[in-house]
């Protein structure tokens, strides 16, 4: 695939007999660049899509009267007869946009979108994902107030439509990340390794995604970066839990930024008393490197490194009596890079191909010790064109190598290890298809192979919407999505088959003066779940599961001046029989009823920003070994305020930010689940324990100067926080 992949970026761009050449840029009637828009004489294969620029270039052989026709989500199609008689031939068209942008169909069931463009913003943008109250800038944490979602409070992961953690995948610029939580330890929660403000648009898909994306049973959450900086700045980040240093530099067509950051939780430890017996409070250290390069043929080319290290010692509860706790260490390394390319081939073809590596280390000791090392490397490329005025074309390919190397030594000296490589390769086809103005579909088919397991798949996918009136439309998406069992159940048996997923989902979607509302129900079969004896034992493929339920989505931009606020309310059935179930039941980490109001105010006159939001959940189940049954106790609800402001001014005439949030301000008693002993006491009962948060609140305050840049509040607004 990769020699594939490099002939693909060598191919010549001048194939053609063609005597006329085309050339111009495209731009809209209020002068926006239009990249992506398809050109194209009408009746012929010959065409171009315009540049980052808005630039385009083509040659054709037809000749004499010739219509051109340029395409651009967004913008009503754009008509120029022509007369061809060789040479070459200036164009300048100039697209108008559509009556609505929102008008236009957008496949929408299973979607959440988060994008820089205010235009394509559908639900949410990038800094209302940054300054949502309870999430403290964590992406998770944002994601986490949407419909389709359950709050995991013991591990801080996104858990979707009734399905685990493992089972939402993220990916960075169409790539993979393996590890993209800090590492932990069970009931500790971690946080999302990456900044928001990393990226310039988000999608979360509770379901239902493209064929372009595999192996995530319930969910993908696909992040896209930033292209180049937009100026060169200093910033220095003062925090209650640490500090940070960064430099971006921005020449004509490229940028460059280095950032480094430590913390050191010992300090706030001593001011807010935590339930957790530290030995040594969290501590880490970090660092990123972005480079940015627009290439001569207008492409874009971007690296992303980072790397972390941390380490932390607590008394953690014994797995014989929770009640007890003994000393345990965790020692931990991740390294993540990317590298990709964007541009446009023969001038017809949208090319991306980019390539990621994760190293990750996780050493925790104790009366144990547990070394666990994780690697992966991926390739990928996808191709996409315009086939004419009314169908579009993607196909791509990837392959991932990892390995799983784990070794384990018990207190009694019994030892062992585990190592398995994996060679994952896969490839996708996808067409949209434009039947009318008001109705499109989405057909793709994704077919995958795992070494590890000696197996392989096809997963079909189809996707439609169609408009119902002015800025309404409802959508369908149904599709089998499959997924390699965790490296952690092939310790001893890699006869296995991909757990599988089918999903059916129906969505309805009004955008109209400032307001959102969407509605979607769906069904989710899940089969081939990997399954273990209760007892312990190798696993098999018979588990299996279910998950159906109705997500409500309302925002509001208009009714409150200078404010803002979205309501999301989630209704979910699920049961399963996995891992070591005794049969169908409902996963701890699943709970009925999901709530979240989300609120943000701008006070210019002040200039701060004020955010809330409350959270609900109602009781999630957890299993009680002293009584009959399984998984049939129940949590009290859970219920969470938090609140965040953000003071904007100038420090020595640098913009400064001043960022103030608390969690769970009324000190609402949560408690996620019980841990219970391996072993019954002398009473015959299992010694347990509540998992509860590390305190009841967390505080955090911050304050962040960028250098070389000014706030001005009269350019300052809303729509900007």
């Amino acid at each position: 695939m990769r020699t594939f992949l490099f002939l693909l970026l060598l191919l010549p761009a001048i194939f053609s007999s063609a005597q006329t050449r085309l050339e111009g840029d495209v731009l809209s009637t209020r002068g926006d660049t239009l990249f992506g828009a398809n050109i194209w004489i009408v009746g012929s294969y010959d065409g171009a899509t315009s540049d980052l620029h808005g630039s385009f270039s083509f040659e054709t052989a037809a000749k004499g009267a010739q219509t051109l026709l340029i395409t651009y989500l967004g913008c009503d199609t754009f008509r120029q007869a022509l007369s061809l008689n060789g040479g070459l031939l200036a164009l300048h068209p100039r697209l108008k946009e559509s009556a609505s942008a929102l008008q236009e169909v957008v496949i929408s069931a299973g979607s959440f979108e988060a994008a820089s463009d205010r235009r394509r913003a559908v639900v949410l943008r990038p800094v209302d994902i940054a300054l949502t109250a309870s999430a403290t800038a964590d992406i998770a944490g944002a994601i986490a107030t949407l419909p389709g979602t359950t709050r995991n409070g013991e591990s801080g992961k996104i858990l979707v439509r009734g399905g685990a953690a493992y089972e939402t995948r993220t990916f960075i610029d169409g790539l993979y990340v393996q590890n993209p939580y800090n590492s932990s330890v069970p009931n500790v929660p971690a946080r999302n390794r990456f900044s928001p403000f990393l990226f310039k648009g988000t999608q979360f898909s509770t379901g239902g995604y493209s064929a372009e994306y595999g192996q995530a049973l319930s969910s993908a959450l696909i992040l896209h970066t930033e292209d180049l900086a937009p100026s060169t700045t200093t910033g220095l980040s003062l925090m209650s839990v640490g500090e940070g240093l960064s430099h971006t530099q921005r020449w004509e067509r490229s940028s460059l930024a280095v950032s480094g950051s430590y913390t050191n939780l010992s300090p706030y430890f001593l001011l807010v008393p935590q339930q957790i017996d530290w030995l040594s409070a969290p501590q880490s250290g970090g660092g990123e490197i972005i480079f940015r390069q627009q290439t001569r043929g207008d492409g874009i080319f971007k690296t992303y490194v980072s790397g972390t290290r941390s380490w932390m010692e607590m008394r953690y509860p014994s797995f014989d009596d929770p009640q007890e706790t003994l000393p345990l260490r965790l020692r931990a390394g991740n390294l993540y890079s990317n590298i990709s390319y964007r541009g446009i081939l023969a001038g017809k073809w949208a090319l991306f191909a980019g390539g990621a590596y994760t190293y990750n280390r996780d050493r925790v000791a104790s009366f144990f010790e547990h070394d666990e090392k994780q690697q992966s490397g991926q390739f990928r490329f996808t191709l996409a064109r315009a086939a004419g005025e009314h169908v579009k074309v993607k196909f791509g390919a990837e392959q991932l190598l990892g390995r799983f190397d784990e070794f384990y030594r018990g207190e009694d000296s019994s030892a062992y290890s585990t190592l398995r490589d994996e060679r994952y390769t896969a490839g996708f086809a996808e067409t949209d298809l434009y039947f009318s103005s008001k109705f499109v579909a989405r057909v793709g088919i994704r077919g995958e192979y795992s070494a590890l397991l000696d197996r392989g798949n096809l997963a079909p996918r189809v996707s439609a919407a169609y408009i119902l009136g002015k800025n309404e439309q409802i959508a369908f998406a149904a599709g089998q999505f499959y997924q390699t069992p965790e490296y952690q159940l092939l310790r001893y048996n890699t006869d296995l088959q991909f757990e599988r997923a089918t999903h059916y989902m129906i969505n309805y979607q009004r955008i109209r003066d400032g307001f959102t509302f969407r509605a979607e129900v769906y069904h989710k079969r899940y089969a081939q779940l990997a399954k273990t004896p209760p007892g312990g034992g190798p696993a098999s493929s018979n588990g299996r599961g279910y998950a159906s339920g109705l997500d409500l989505f309302f925002r509001d931009l208009k009714t409150i001046r200078n404010g803002d606020y979205w309501i999301s309310y989630s209704y979910l059935d699920t049961k399963r029989d996995y891992r070591d179930f005794p049969g169908l039941a409902t996963p701890t980490f699943a709970a009925r009823h999901n709530a979240s109001i989300v609120y943000k105010q701008w006070f210019p006159g002040l200039n701060t920003a004020f955010g809330a939001t409350y959270s609900f959940q109602s009781p999630r189940p957890y299993n009680d070994p002293n009584r009959p049954g399984f998984n049939q106790m129940r949590t009290p609800a859970y219920h969470d305020l938090s609140i965040n402001a953000s003071y904007l001014t100038n420090l020595w005439g640098n913009f400064t930010i001043l960022y103030v949030s608390a969690t769970n301000l009324p000190g609402f008693e949560q408690v996620y689940g019980y841990q219970f002993g391996e072993e019954a006491g002398a009473d015959g009962t299992f010694p347990s324990r509540a998992i509860t948060p590390p305190a009841r609140h967390f505080l955090f305050v911050g304050l962040f100067i960028n250098f070389g840049k000014r706030y001005r509040a009269s350019e300052t607004t809303k729509e900007d926080l």
